[in-house]
């Protein structure tokens, strides 16, 4: 079981000022959505869902996902996770380096030029709400691979490098016992159960939110859906034990053009710890590591951290 990926690190220098909110990921969201229809889009007023070019199109795969019938999902999972700054900073000036990053799974990963002069028209229409006025606006310095010391792209030579073969995503078995872990809900993370959201969380909730996330992505952008045993996993997920939690409801408000409205983006993040028999788990909570969890993860919400794996 797995599904390729390409994760991303963008190095963004603004060159105008700019004031942002304290979690960015709804305006490089918003933005990125913008951007990338208006450089990929050939026929600006046609609607996707019978458009004739929907099949080759970036915009329709990565963004426009189809609603679904006979499915236990909704729509088709965005290919796409942006993760936002870490930092809080709202005020920025102009020459400030700001970094975000953005994960492709399966089929997107081939539409890497059009996200790239994407993010370049992200830069020069702007961020946030100043934009119209010339606010936000900034260059793509440099584009990489995470974890990577070569760039895929520089402002310099503006010469897109292909990137090397796709790594995978791939839930195998751990070589070792693991009898404890640690983790940290580093963005918020949204879980709803009987439609209301949900302000704690057992290992039980966890590994439920992960099989989801793990066989939708699977289903539609790896190897069909996954031989797991989930009525087995979540029998063995009740006996862990949880040994310490330490979360908090982290509100963020977002405004949605579309709706004309403000909406709340409020999860849980902390830290929890977990003891008992994990090793079945850990292939799985290290792909939804990659690929975020719950609600809105396109937002970069439900960004989750292994800590301490013993």
């Amino acid at each position: 079981m797995a599904t390729s990926f390409l994760p991303l690190e963008l190095n963004c220098r603004f060159s105008s000022p700019a004031r942002l909110p304290a979690f960015k990921g709804s305006s490089l969201r918003g933005a990125f959505g913008h951007a990338l229809k208006s450089v990929t889009c050939a026929l600006r007023r046609q609607d996707c869902a019978s458009c004739l070019l929907a099949k080759s199109c970036a915009y329709n795969l990565i963004f426009a996902t189809e609603k679904l019938a006979n499915s236990r999902l909704s729509a088709r999972p965005h290919p796409y996770i942006l993760n936002p700054p870490a930092s809080s900073q709202q005020d920025w000036q102009s020459g400030e380096e700001f970094r975000f990053g953005l994960t492709l799974l399966g089929p997107a990963a081939r539409f890497l030029p059009h996200i790239l002069y994407a993010v370049e028209e992200m830069g020069r229409t702007g961020l946030g709400r100043e934009a119209r006025e010339g606010a936000g606006r900034f260059v793509l310095a440099e584009l990489r691979l995470c974890g990577e010391e070569r760039p895929l792209y520089t402002e310099t030579d503006r010469t897109l490098q292909q990137p090397p073969e796709l790594p995978w995503l791939r839930v195998e078995p751990p070589g070792r016992t693991l009898a404890e872990l640690g983790l940290e809900l580093q963005t918020p993370l949204r879980l709803k159960d009987q439609n209301s959201l949900q302000n704690s969380l057992n290992f039980t909730a966890l590994i439920r939110a992960a099989l989801r996330r793990v066989s939708a992505l699977e289903e539609h952008y790896g190897e069909g859906k996954p031989e797991l045993d989930y009525r087995g996993l979540l029998v063995l997920a009740d006996k862990v034990e949880t040994v310490q939690a330490e979360l908090r409801w982290q509100e963020h408000r977002r405004y949605s053009n579309r709706q004309r409205r403000e909406m709340l983006l409020g999860g849980m993040v902390g830290k929890l710890r977990f003891r008992g028999e994990l090793t079945p788990f850990l292939p799985l909570l290290r792909y939804a590591e990659a690929v975020n969890l719950g609600k809105q993860t396109v937002f970069g919400l439900g960004k989750i951290h292994l800590l301490e794996v013993n």
